[in-house]
């Protein structure tokens, strides 16, 4: 299996969402991602963590992708 981790992979929340579904798009079987209620307030890694709506949106996305691919998540 491939696993990969978008979140240590960028460093950035902001690329994290992006590269999660290129990563789905590109046949990943599994994704590693960092969420917190209060990235800003983490105690590590806050700066590449999404937040519960940007990780709902992410998974949206990657759903979308797996799925015009004929996969499920």
């Amino acid at each position: 299996p491939v696993v990969v981790d978008p979140s240590h992979g960028t460093g950035h929340a902001y690329l994290v969402p992006e590269m999660a579904a290129a990563s789905v798009a590109a046949g990943a079987d599994a994704l590693i991602l960092e969420v917190h209620p209060n990235p800003e307030n983490a105690m590590s890694d806050g700066y590449q963590s999404l937040d519960f709506a940007q990780f709902e949106d992410t998974m949206t996305r990657c759903r979308t992708v797996a799925e015009a691919l004929g996969r499920r998540i």
